[in-house]
């Protein structure tokens, strides 16, 4: 049986960690989103001046790694990264010996990214400073499911009653798991997509509410906004999933997106992999708000931070 210490960082609000949204109330994801809006990275402000950030990735990151790190920069903290190659780690160092090493170091705040379900939250049960996780395995990525809904909240007027449809690798996808609490627990309609190997019936025990389809034209008709995800050539095969059957029943073209709302947004947290499961227009096209999905990171992670370590202002 866990201390309730435990309890409360496996909750994701000891000590300002974040480690899912699974666990976190609608009133803290609106405060959280509320404080997103104040932040601009153009216009610095010092709230975490003195601040010693630390970028723990055990796996490779361009756009969590690098907006966490400028949105740490722009409050004014100093940041520093330590990735598993070259460094104690790639020794055999354990995931609490390295914690413990970066804490004694001087460390005020870690941002952890690792390919083990539920590492973050062991950090934070044993550690007395705020955890972020920016991803742990097949489990949660939190702060993406909250830019996503900073993104979506810039066009929309809430959450409530929008239809969104989330289409890929669904059984593999930290960012799907996110999302689908964060959307469900707001009242949002949330329509599941791929194949069986992809997307296993068990997926609706996520959250109340949930529907599976497997046509992708079902899914997107009439959606609010389409989510789509990133697909691994290399999981489709060992999974005997055809490539071609795939790209021919679930990538995102013009012709399915039109079967969405005239002012649906087109998602995707990246990395995309244009000519799989999308197609080239759709990328880039007036409803693709992927791009600004990456930009609406820096502020979102600034207001997390700020949380994090009691600058919430």
């Amino acid at each position: 049986m866990p201390s309730a210490g435990r309890q409360v960082a496996s909750r994701g609000s000891a000590r300002g960690s974040l480690l899912g949204i699974e666990g976190v109330s609608t009133a803290e994801i609106a405060k959280l989103l509320q404080l997103a809006r104040k932040m601009n990275p153009q216009r610095p402000r010092p709230l975490l001046r003195g601040k010693r950030v630390l970028l723990l990735f055990y796996e490779a990151s361009t756009r969590t790694r690098v907006s966490f790190e400028i949105a740490a920069k722009a409050l004014g903290a100093t940041t520093t990264l330590v990735l598993s190659s070259g460094s104690s780690i790639e020794k055999g160092e354990s995931l609490l010996d390295t914690a413990y090493t970066l804490r004694a170091v001087g460390a005020d705040l870690m941002v952890v990214r690792h390919p083990n379900a539920g590492a973050p939250h062991l950090m934070a049960a044993h550690v007395d400073i705020p955890v972020i996780n920016a991803g742990d395995g097949m489990h949660e990525h939190p702060t993406q499911a909250l830019l996503d809904a900073y993104t979506i909240l810039r066009h929309k007027r809430k959450l409530e009653g929008l239809q969104v449809a989330i289409i890929g690798d669904i059984y593999h996808s930290r960012v799907a798991r996110s999302a689908i609490h964060l959307l469900s627990k707001f009242g949002a309609k949330v329509v599941l997509c791929g194949p069986q190997e992809l997307l296993p019936e068990l997926a609706t025990t996520l959250a109340p509410g949930l529907r599976i389809t497997r046509s992708c034209e079902d899914a997107v008709r009439g959606a609010d906004v389409v989510m789509v995800l990133r697909v691994q050539r290399e999981r489709l095969a060992g999974l005997k999933v055809n490539l071609q059957d795939y790209i021919s029943r679930y990538q995102m073209t013009m012709t399915r997106l039109r079967l969405a709302k005239n002012d649906a947004l087109l998602m995707h947290p990246g990395p995309i992999i244009r000519g799989l499961e999308l197609t080239w227009d759709v990328a880039d096209c007036p409803q693709s708000a992927i791009v600004e999905e990456v930009r609406n990171g820096v502020p979102v992670r600034m207001a997390v931070l700020a949380r994090a370590l009691g600058k919430a202002k």
